[in-house]
Order: C-alpha cells, then sequence, then structure tokens
C-alpha cells in the first residue's frame, strides 16, 4: 500500500514551518549570548526545543525539503532585536509569539509539538517577568511621569486656547503647567517613597534584639510571642521558638525578612522575624529589596518625565505658530508620544501594543476634546 503524495500547499505550510522554527531557535541563541548562568542555560533549552521542531518537518518533507525559506516577518524583526538589544522588549515580544503557534490546529503537528509551544510561552514569560522587575520602578516612573506631562498639558493648553486669549497666555499658561505639574510629581513622588521607606522600617524587626535573644527564659520563652504576632498559632509558635532557642545555629538558615508581608499565617512571615533578630543585614536587604529608590532621586525623576512630556504640547507656540495650526499641531505630536508610550506599555506586559496604544490616545483626546470644549464655553461666556 502506498502513501498519498503530499499536496504543493501542504509543502509549503512545512517548509515555513521550518523556516520559522530556525529562525525562533536563533533568536534564542542571540538572546542567550547576551545572558549568564541560569537564564542562558533555559535560552539554549528553548533553542534545542525549536531545532527538535525543526528536524520534524524536515523528516516530513523528505526530498521535498527544497531551497531555504525566510521566517515569517515577526520572527526576523525578533532576531533584528535580540541580536542588538537582547532586552526585555525581546523577551515580551518572543512571548506574545509563542502564544500564537498553529501547532494545536495542524493535523501535521504532534500534540508534543503543541504543548511545547504552549510551554515555551510561560517560560519566556517568566525570562521576562525578571526583567520587568528588575526595570519596574524606573519603568512605571517614565511612563507614568511622561503620559501625565502629555495629557494634563494638553488639555491646558487645548483649553486655554480654545477660550480666545492671546498666544503669549497660552504660551505663558503651558509652560506654568508644565513647571507646577513636574514640581507636584516630584513632591508627591519624594513623599510617597519616603513614607513607603518609613513604614517598612516601622515594621521591620529591630535588628539590635539578636543580642537579647540568648538571654531569653526558656520556659517563658518570649520569643514565641514575636511568632505568635507574625501570624502563627500559639502552638506552632511555641515549637518554633523552643527549636530557636535549643538550636541557636538554626538562626542563621532562616530565610531573610520579605519587604511586604502578603499573608498573615504564612510560616515564612513568621521565620522571617527571627531571620531578622538573628542576622542584622536583613534590615539592609529590605531597603534594597524595595527598589524605590531614595525620596530625592524618586523626586527628580518624576521631575524630569513629566516635564518630558508636558514640554510637547507646548513645542508648537514656543516656535510661533499660533490659533488653530498650534491646536492641531501640538494634537498631533502628543498623539505621535501617546501612541509610543502605549505601545511600550504593550510590549513589556505581554499585550497587543497596537491596543495598548490605541487605549493611551483615546484617553488623552478624551482628556483635551473635553477641556476644549470648556474653553469655548468660557470664551463665549
Amino acid at each position: 500500500m502506498t502513501s498519498t503524495p503530499p499536496r504543493a500547499a501542504d509543502l509549503r505550510r512545512w517548509r515555513q514551518y521550518m523556516a520559522d522554527e530556525q529562525a525562533e531557535a536563533s533568536v534564542y541563541r542571540d538572546l542567550a549570548e547576551r545572558r549568564t548562568g541560569e537564564e542562558r542555560a533555559i535560552l539554549l533549552a528553548l533553542a534545542e526545543a525549536e531545532a527538535r521542531h525543526e528536524s520534524h518537518w524536515r523528516e516530513l518533507l523528505g526530498d521535498n525539503v527544497g531551497r531555504a525559506h525566510r521566517g515569517d516577518v515577526r520572527t526576523r524583526v525578533l532576531g533584528f532585536l535580540a541580536r542588538r538589544f537582547g532586552s526585555v522588549f525581546v523577551l515580551a515580544l518572543a512571548q506574545r509569539a509563542e502564544t500564537r503557534s498553529p501547532y494545536a490546529t495542524d493535523s501535521d503537528a504532534t500534540a508534543a509539538m503543541a504543548a511545547d509551544e504552549q510551554v515555551h510561552a510561560e517560560v519566556v514569560r517568566g525570562l521576562a517577568a525578571r526583567g520587568r522587575n528588575r526595570l519596574s520602578g524606573t519603568f512605571r516612573a517614565a511612563v507614568f511621569g511622561a503620559n501625565d506631562g502629555l495629557v494634563s498639558n494638553l488639555a491646558l493648553v487645548i483649553g486655554i486656547s480654545a477660550s480666545g486669549v492671546p498666544n503669549s497666555v497660552v504660551l505663558v499658561t503651558g509652560l506654568a503647567g508644565l513647571l507646577a505639574g513636574a514640581l507636584s510629581m516630584g513632591a508627591g513622588e519624594y513623599v510617597s517613597v519616603r513614607s513607603q521607606r518609613e513604614l517598612l522600617e516601622a515594621s521591620t524587626p529591630s535588628p539590635e534584639a539578636t543580642q537579647a535573644v540568648p538571654h531569653l527564659d526558656v520556659n517563658a520563652n518570649e520569643l514565641a510571642l514575636v511568632y505568635r504576632a507574625r501570624g502563627m498559632s500559639p502552638d506552632e509558635a511555641e515549637a518554633h521558638a523552643r527549636e530557636v532557642l535549643n538550636h541557636p545555629a538554626a538562626l542563621d538558615a532562616l530565610p531573610p525578612v520579605p519587604a511586604l508581608a502578603t499573608s498573615a499565617t504564612s510560616d515564612i512571615v513568621a521565620e522571617a522575624a527571627v531571620s531578622s533578630v538573628a542576622d542584622p543585614a536583613a534590615h539592609e536587604e529590605v531597603d534594597e529589596h524595595e527598589a524605590v529608590g531614595t525620596g530625592l532621586s524618586a523626586a527628580i525623576s518624576s521631575f524630569c518625565f513629566f516635564a518630558s512630556g508636558a514640554v510637547i504640547p507646548v513645542l508648537p507656540y514656543l516656535f510661533g505658530l499660533q490659533g488653530l495650526p498650534a491646536l492641531i499641531v501640538a494634537a498631533v505630536l502628543v498623539g505621535i508620544a501617546l501612541l509610543g508610550t502605549g505601545a511600550i506599555v504593550g510590549i513589556l506586559s505581554g499585550g497587543p501594543p497596537l491596543r495598548r496604544a490605541l487605549r493611551q490616545l483615546l484617553i488623552g483626546y478624551g482628556a483635551a476634546a473635553v477641556t476644549y470644549l470648556l474653553g469655548l464655553l468660557f470664551g463665549s461666556a
């Protein structure tokens, strides 16, 4: 019994799959060159998995492999970015690429290959999450600060301009809005960061308590109260505290204090209390783990990010444009910037960049439209 030869459409599809797998493996290898340790090993393992998928399509093609095909446009763009940047942006794009795999609905792909692609998406999501965590504080300040400056000052400039005041008044108002908003953002960020640090410091057990641990009364076992205050039941607290008092060396093996407790009944939270008593450096680790920096640095960065966004609506007036042309140019410049910040948010969050960009644009233009109508209303009044 002879098997039916594959159709021309099947051969084209298999060749494209094979080319895509080659391109994806190359992306992961390029990313691995910019990583070390565990992340590098994970990326190389992903490249090996894509190579196995390539072998499946090569085997199906047999003598019909034909000339080499190029991967799809998305994968080639990923490869270009990976070779030149190798950043969290590339991992976020790769995460989306893995979720679009057609293998789940293609009968020529094995169930294992479809499952591999789903798992790959989660692996890349985990790697991208590491990068997101590393830049989360700076990214938040940059995106939200610049976006606030764009939207608030565009709305202010358009509203004032619509009221019919002279161009010089619009310019002064825009510059005043830039300065006032940037100072407000900087002051607010300073207070926010300082308050967070003070809250963490107030919630972190004193490292000086280390000196008191050896002198505790074993029978009274005051250390158990620390555990109970951190959420343990009385019996569990007594058992843990007695073990620590009987084996002081166990103190050094406990994990460091977490920055913020998320569960009052967690054993980790309870153990963290004793860890901070045992290890004075634990208090310093909390400050490092906050990833919020100092109040002054946060204030300066927020001021700069807000000002960088708020200056864009003012640019047409700085260069002498007036009336409707100035409004149109300001709206276009801000629209481009909003699309950019929205796309960045989409890429880093693993969501569709175009949808996030349009959402950002609609929000900004919506706020500007409201103030424009109010300006017309006050101007006519």
